[in-house]
């Protein structure tokens, strides 16, 4: 049989074209997820996940976010959940950062009109993102016990398939010291709004560099807020720290699109 008749499949063994994806520059298939308000959007909302996990670990945020009548969109990074490419291992972090791109240039074509708000975990990301980390990183896999205090979300991430379980390899560690130098550069040179949400007893990025962040962007909108004694995965931490930041979240992402709409009609 020739190759092509045997269609591309995901790491799951799922035939891609029974899966929303996108192709990167590389010709690799990245697995998507979209959340559609019901009404008309008002914007679009870009997820980033962060490193050794996958964007279904959102779906809690995504679907309140399309509550706010917005379109969020997200797709697992080359090396991630059901997305093609080894395991954790990127030959440069500009990788994760084109195809978010590519998705987010995708996504503008189909709704030009829409502004685009950008919500990164994590994974330091981009001079572009809403959060910026100096992760403290071993070179051993993420200690569950260092994403949330909430028990049942620590069980969820440890028992989750799709997420990396195993070491982290030291080209990726590499190219993550990499981007941060490249960030740090960046980072003079960023006016965009931005809101940055940090827990206090994060051992898993340092709060150094949310406090960087303040301290050396030029966004004359910029907001940190710390959640005292709260752990790495806001989102997913104890219900009240978890209320607080969705809230926090979509009240933010309210304002924004407000604005943007009042702009737009003047």
């Amino acid at each position: 049989m020739p190759e092509e008749s045997s269609p591309k499949r995901s790491p799951q063994n799922i035939p891609y074209k029974d899966l929303p994806h996108i192709i990167n520059a590389d010709g690799q298939y990245l697995f998507c997820r979209y959340w559609k308000p019901a009404a008309s959007p008002r914007a679009l909302v870009f997820i980033a996940h962060g490193a050794g996990e996958h964007c279904g670990r959102y779906d809690d945020l995504a679907q309140k976010l399309t509550g706010l009548n917005l379109f969020v969109f997200a797709h697992d990074h080359v090396g991630h959940g059901q997305s093609e490419g080894d395991r954790m291992v990127v030959s440069d972090f500009h990788v994760f950062i084109r195809d978010s791109l590519q998705h987010i240039d995708l996504m503008k074509k189909e709704h030009p009109k829409l502004p685009v708000l950008i919500l990164g975990h994590s994974m330091v990301f981009a001079a572009k993102v809403l959060n910026f980390v100096l992760p403290n990183l071993s070179l051993g896999s993420i200690d569950p016990n260092a994403i949330s205090r909430n028990k049942k979300e620590m069980e969820s991430y440890t028992s989750d398939p799709l997420v990396y379980h195993g070491g982290m390899k030291v080209s990726f560690v590499i190219q993550l010291m990499n981007a941060i130098a490249r960030i740090e550069r960046a980072l003079p040179k960023l006016t965009l709004p931005i809101l940055v949400l940090h827990g206090s007893s994060d051992k898993l990025c340092d709060i150094r560099g949310s406090y960087l962040l303040m301290d050396t962007v030029q966004s004359q909108d910029k907001t940190l807020k710390v959640y005292e004694e709260a752990y790495h995965a806001l989102h997913k931490e104890l219900p009240e720290v978890s209320a607080s930041v969705f809230t926090e979240i979509l009240t933010w992402i309210g304002q924004k699109i407000s604005a943007a709409g009042e702009t737009s009609h003047t």
